[in-house]
C-alpha cells in the first residue's frame, strides 16, 4: 500500500510516530501485530474507509510472525496438537499446510 500510494518509508514513518526500521519490520512481517492504535493510524495514512479496514485488521491478524498457543485449559491432546504442530511446521510442504489449513477452516466456521 505504502508503494502504491508513493510513500517513502521515512515519510511514512515520520507521519506515524515510529522509527522507519520498526516500519520496515512491520512490512516484512518480522514484527508482531501492530498495536490497536497503530492499526487506526495507519487507516488513516492511508485514508482507508471502515468497510475496508476490516479485511486490512484480519490480514494483521493472520500475518502475526509469532503465535502462542496457551493449552493450559485444554485437554493433553490439544497440548500434544499445538506442540506437534510447532514441532513439525518447518518440514511441511506447501500442500500439506493448504489442507491442514482448510480442514480447520471448515471445522471452525
Amino acid at each position: 500500500m505504502r508503494a502504491a500510494k508513493g510513500a517513502r518509508l521515512k515519510d511514512m514513518a515520520s507521519a506515524l510516530g515510529v522509527s522507519a526500521a520498526y516500519l520496515s519490520a512491520l512490512e516484512h512481517g518480522k514484527r508482531g501485530r501492530p498495536s490497536r492504535a497503530m492499526f487506526i493510524d495507519i487507516c488513516a495514512y492511508f485514508n482507508i474507509i471502515w468497510d475496508d479496514a476490516d479485511a486490512l485488521e484480519r490480514l494483521a491478524w493472520i500475518s502475526h510472525p509469532r503465535v502462542v498457543v496457551d493449552t493450559s485449559d485444554l485437554g493433553p491432546e490439544a497440548t500434544e496438537l499445538a506442540n506437534l504442530l510447532a514441532e513439525s511446521i518447518n518440514d511441511l510442504d506447501p500442500d500439506s499446510v493448504r489442507r491442514m489449513l482448510s480442514e480447520l477452516r471448515a471445522l471452525t466456521k
